[in-house]
């Protein structure tokens, strides 16, 4: 009785999760992966403003625009929060759209669970993903992943956009809305953001100053094979 009790209560967690229901994962053997040669700042609030102020600098729809997200696609909004931008997400692709909100805070990914289930966004799925690891089906279904107000708080960038690249479509691309200041500060210069992604074979195709975000955007996309954990070189802060 109590194992079947047990099981129950995996499969209950891993619905919730927004995939499918497991009891446990395969062994990663990938890596090493070098360590980020700057600092990264601390998690901060799952709210960045209040969304009505963001709605009325338009935030989210210059972002959506410039990033070219349009009805159908599928969307990967990594370091949700409280849902500001997977709401408005999958109200942009439609119900043959779909978008996964990923965030690594059990309580934030809780909350915007609840949030979705009581917007009835069926075309939404939630999911709790690693410091190091968003755990994106590595399926290349995904036309955009976005990345906003919070690439400077990733401890590892290198094994996370390691991770990420078996995602993306073969035109996919990575969307990161970031502040023009020092990653201790909650920004990411820009010349270190393009050096990090370049570690992994992505390459900038875009890049717009943001005020309405309080920054830039920069769009990047896979280039080549991806590389091999042990040839990535850091990126030094300030070179």
């Amino acid at each position: 009785m109590r194992v079947r009790v047990a099981i129950a209560g995996l499969l209950l967690l891993a619905a919730c999760d927004g995939g499918p229901a497991v009891v446990g994962d395969k062994p990663d053997s990938a890596g090493p992966f070098p360590a980020a040669d700057r600092p990264v700042a601390p998690i901060g609030s799952p709210r960045w403003s209040t969304e009505e102020a963001r709605d009325r600098l338009n935030e989210s729809g210059e972002v959506m625009d410039k990033s070219g997200i349009v009805r159908g696609m599928t969307i990967a909004d990594i370091g949700a929060g409280e849902g500001y931008y997977t709401i408005r997400l999958a109200s942009r692709v439609g119900k043959d759209g779909r978008v996964l909100a990923e965030d690594i805070v059990p309580a934030v990914r809780d909350a915007l669970a609840q949030r979705v289930a009581r917007d009835r966004l069926d075309n939404v799925s939630v999911r709790l993903g690693d410091p190091a690891n968003p755990k994106l089906p590595d399926n290349g279904s995904f036309d955009r992943v976005l990345m906003v107000h919070m690439y400077h708080e990733i401890e590892q960038p290198y094994e996370f956009l390691w991770r990420i690249r078996p995602s993306l479509k073969a035109d996919g691309e990575v969307v990161v809305v970031d502040a023009d200041r020092p990653t201790q500060d909650h920004g990411t210069p820009p010349k270190l953001l393009q050096c990090e992604f370049a570690a992994i074979g992505y390459k900038l195709v875009g890049f717009d100053e943001m005020p309405s975000a309080g920054g830039y955007m920069a769009r990047f996309r896979a280039v080549g094979p991806r590389p091999e954990p042990k040839t990535i070189k850091a990126c030094r802060l300030g070179a």
